[in-house]
């Protein structure tokens, strides 16, 4: 008699030929160390014989032997388990059923490669996933495929096991979108979710146009990850999509401040510093939205940013985009620009804009008559093309994002008239090019792999500091100081091997590369200068009720430990 209080010892398989040992190991589910349970040996029948028959061997057999041990203290036993696998069945035929099926060729056509192979469950299920797929693009989302009979026979030929399976779908009713509820958006406007959601009532059933939407309204950065809208018929059988949304925080502001005291030896007075961010977005509920930043970042230097963006103006899909720019530059000059855009949004991914901007610098006072730069102002015009098909703003695990940017520029000088020469050129002319591309993707489990690469030229005679790029820092190459190289020509790439902690949150490792080149300039006695920068460390992206913050610890090549920077900073959030 069998007791079952005893436990498993071994498992032993034999006559297997077709499948691994393993694999029969894994169908039955049992582990050395678990308890013999009643019917243990029907259930490890219907176990074996219902995998197998799934891989299209429907005439094999298990046999479950069962041999206690009655010398084992242990009280274990041996499960001896005999295959019979015989011989395969192979799809001879596959026949549709169904009225009104006009594509039943086409459809038909997604079983040719299994038509003469062994027939095998899990790869029919995937073409039964295709078609429902075919359907519900077509307004069917309540679509059948009903496997209605096989009919198995000997090839007499051959001696083969074959089956023709006959199919039977069910299309369904035709369906509408004939309404479109939200849920959840208790500040944000209606029609700021419908007008991104690019979708009307009365359109067919789609399940792609579907999956799509909350890829689109997370790129409003309005709202929590975004799940796939739900589908519903209610009591006046009207087709119904409901879009559910969770709210976040929209207005942020990061800031620190310091004083730094007066040093009464060099007779000077002390002075503020820091950073200042103010960010408002979803203003009203309406997606408007407006930043101001201001940063000290030493006695002379200073920068204010104020920025306002108009999205859907008229209803139509364009988004005006209007900013202030002003940067005090040691004791150097005063740089001021006011720039307008107009973005033709084509897609969700795709856009393009239009750029105008009026710029002045004026050199600052001082009291010895050294040059810095030309009172200058500056008029230009210039085109983006955008595509960005990222899964997320803030921590994209699939996508690609792209910037192409040109400007011309028209450059007037106005003074001071000192220091003009008889090279001096009033009127020049300034071109930009830049491109910025990231890719992203998810290698392993869930790990995220990030490149960036990055490219500014500027072109032209007669260039100043003030026209110059800057490289260096936070959001450039890490392990530098902010704007630390001025060059006319900029590459620079960002390697990052993410791992994410939560949906927005994620630790990272990063490896940066910059070239900087700086032309000669022989007037102003600037030999030519050109570099090859790396940076390297690690950091953290933490989602907080204030945005997204991210911070870093990065080394330059070169570099001791005690050598290295912070940074730290909220994601750009405009």
């Amino acid at each position: 008699m069998l007791c079952f209080a005893q436990t498993i010892e071994k498992v032993n398989v034999h006559g297997n030929s077709i499948f691994d040992t393993e694999d029969y190991l894994k169908w039955i589910n049992l582990s050395p160390g678990e308890k013999i349970f009643p019917g243990i040996k029907d259930s490890l029948k219907k176990r074996v014989e219902l995998n197998l028959s799934e891989r299209g061997y429907f005439f094999s057999k298990a046999e479950t032997i069962l041999k206690p041990n009655p010398n084992d203290s242990k009280k274990t036993s041996l499960i001896e388990l005999n295959i019979s696998e015989g011989a395969p069945t192979y799809i001879n035929r596959i026949v549709l059923l169904g009225k009104n099926l006009s594509d039943s060729l086409k459809l038909l056509s997604l079983f040719n490669y299994q038509i003469g192979k062994v027939f095998n469950k899990s790869a029919l299920e995937e073409n039964f996933s295709l078609i429902l797929d075919n359907f519900e693009e077509k307004g069917f989302p309540f679509a059948k495929v009903i496997i209605s009979s096989f009919d198995f026979y000997i090839d007499s030929v051959s001696g083969k096991n074959l089956t023709t399976i006959y199919l039977k779908i069910d299309p369904g009713k035709l369906t509408k979108i004939d309404r479109i509820e939200l849920k959840g958006n208790s500040k944000t406007n209606d029609y700021v979710i419908l007008r991104e959601v690019r979708m009307n009532n009365g359109i067919y059933y789609s399940q792609k146009l579907i999956d799509q939407i909350p890829k689109k309204l997370d790129k409003l950065r309005f709202f929590d990850p975004v799940q796939t809208p739900s589908f519903y018929f209610n009591s006046r059988d009207e087709g119904v999509l409901l879009i559910e949304v969770k709210e976040k925080e929209t207005n942020n502001f990061d800031g620190i401040i310091g004083y730094l005291p007066a040093d009464k030896q060099n007779n000077e007075s002390g002075y503020l510093t820091g950073l200042v961010n103010v960010t408002l977005r979803n203003m009203f509920g309406t997606g408007r939205a407006a930043t101001i930043k201001w940063q000290q970042i030493d006695r002379l230097s200073q920068e204010l940013e104020l920025k306002y963006l108009e999205p859907w103006v008229f209803g139509y899909p364009f988004n005006v985009n209007l900013g202030l720019f002003q940067q005090k530059q040691d004791s150097s000059y005063v740089h001021r620009r006011l720039e307008g855009s107009v973005e033709f949004l084509a897609s969700e991914n795709v856009s393009a804009s239009v750029v105008l901007a009026s710029e002045s610098v004026i050199p600052t006072v001082s009291e010895t008559s050294t040059f810095t730069v030309y009172n200058s102002t500056i008029t230009t015009s210039g085109l983006n093309l955008k595509i960005d098909t990222r899964d997320d703003y803030y921590a994209p695990n699939d996508g690609i994002y792209m910037l192409n940017s040109y400007s011309f520029s028209r450059k007037k000088i106005n003074g001071p008239s000192q220091y003009f020469t008889s090279s001096t050129k009033l009127s020049t002319s300034l071109q930009r090019f830049s491109l910025d591309f990231g890719i992203f993707r998810k290698v392993f489990t869930s790990q995220v792999f990030a490149l960036s690469l990055h490219a500014r030229e500027l072109r032209g005679d007669q260039l100043e500091v003030s026209d110059l790029y800057r490289l260096g820092g936070t959001n450039s190459l890490r392990g530098y100081r902010e704007n630390q190289f001025l060059a006319n020509r900029l590459l620079w790439s960002n390697l990052e091997f993410r791992q994410p902690f939560t949906r927005r949150s994620f630790g990272f490792i990063f490896f940066d590369s910059g070239y900087y080149l700086r032309d000669q300039d022989p007037e102003k006695n600037i030999e030519r200068s050109s570099a090859i920068k790396l940076g390297y460390g690690l950091g953290l992206n933490l989602e907080t009720g204030f945005g997204i913050l991210s911070v870093s610890y990065a080394l330059a090549k070169g570099d001791s430990f005690s050598q290295g920077k912070i940074h730290f900073g909220l994601v750009n959030e405009f």
